[in-house]
């Protein structure tokens, strides 16, 4: 199991501390646990990491597996809040297929978005795992620790994969990133007035106040809004 290097050195911190004041003293025995605790992980091809850890919250990254952070009730608050309006909005349009976190999408590396979209054109990349190559909507509510993920190495795997629209959603800051690919290059698309259009589900708007409500709006009143019921 791959251990990240802050996870390494918070489980090290937590063994040597409980550790009894006899073996304390032993300096032997300390660089041993650091050792052990610190050895890279084993390589594992992409088949091998669904069938080891298809349950987990998980991705796979040139070969190493990486633990994702237990999610916070405010991350999962605004993920379900999102995809019960998308999935029906999905649904009632007939536009494609959806999925929630857990649920692998492979490019060059194994991602888990937390909500994945992919069209009707495009559902031959659907796979009882995983979606094999680009989803067409990809959108990620940021945690402290996801942030250098979700900003760096996969905004720009997902733009180099082509895939047309990257919703980036940062609670703590209360700040929403939409983006649309544009001639191979991710397009930061501004609200306007406070509403956001998405090019990928058509007729879909967003409020984006709604995503920073506390607490978020009933998911009925929104699907008033939108004229879904």
């Amino acid at each position: 199991m791959a251990i990240n290097t802050k996870l390494a050195k918070d489980i090290e911190r937590i063994v040597l501390e409980r550790l009894p004041d006899m073996l304390k003293d032993s300096p032997l025995l300390q660089e041993r646990l650091r050792q052990v605790l610190n050895t890279p992980a084993e390589t594992l091809t992409y088949e091998e990491f669904l069938d080891r850890y298809a349950d987990l919250h998980a991705e796979w990254e040139q070969g190493k597996v990486i633990l994702m952070s237990p999610a916070s009730d405010k991350h999962q608050d605004l993920v379900g809040f999102l995809s019960a309006i998308l999935r029906i909005y999905v649904e009632s349009r007939q536009l494609g297929w959806m999925r929630t976190a857990p649920f692998q999408m492979k490019l060059q590396n194994g991602r888990e978005p937390d909500i994945l979209f992919v069209a009707n054109e495009h559902l031959d990349r659907v796979k009882p795992t995983h979606v094999d190559g680009a989803a067409d909507l990809v959108i990620e509510v940021i945690s402290p620790e996801s942030i250098e993920r979700d900003r760096g190495r996969k905004f720009l795997e997902f733009e180099e994969a082509a895939i047309p629209e990257y919703w980036l959603l940062d609670p703590l800051r209360e700040q929403a990133e939409f983006y649309h690919l544009t001639d191979g290059r991710y397009k930061l698309i501004l609200p306007q007035e406070g509403v956001y259009y998405s090019q990928i589900l058509p007729g879909l708007w967003l409020d984006v106040s709604w995503l920073w409500e506390d607490p978020l709006p009933p998911v009925l009143d929104v699907l008033r809004a939108l004229k879904l019921i």
